[in-house]
């Protein structure tokens, strides 16, 4: 769905939403998992020198943070945004 020509609460509840590949949910679930699993030991070391896209660790980005920020770029009306651990 093109959100630039969308309204402001439609981008808010919208913006960022894929359906789950695992379940179907069609609202994003909350990760709240520190690591992801690699299928060996290559695929990690490409994801970790940037070679491959890919979640790796949760403070460097996750599902539930990449979706906050397509939300926040949609809402905002720029080409990205970048959301931030505070703790």
């Amino acid at each position: 769905m093109d959100m630039k020509a969308k309204g402001f609460n439609t981008k808010a509840i919208h913006a960022g939403q894929k359906p789950c590949p695992v379940t179907g949910a069609h609202v994003t679930p909350i990760y709240q998992t520190s690591t992801f699993v690699f299928k060996d030991v290559d695929q990690g070391a490409r994801r970790f020198a940037g070679e491959e896209a890919g979640y790796i660790y949760t403070r460097l980005g996750n599902p539930t943070v990449a979706e906050l920020e397509e939300k926040i770029a949609a809402l905002e009306g720029g080409e990205a945004a970048l959301a931030a651990a505070s703790g």
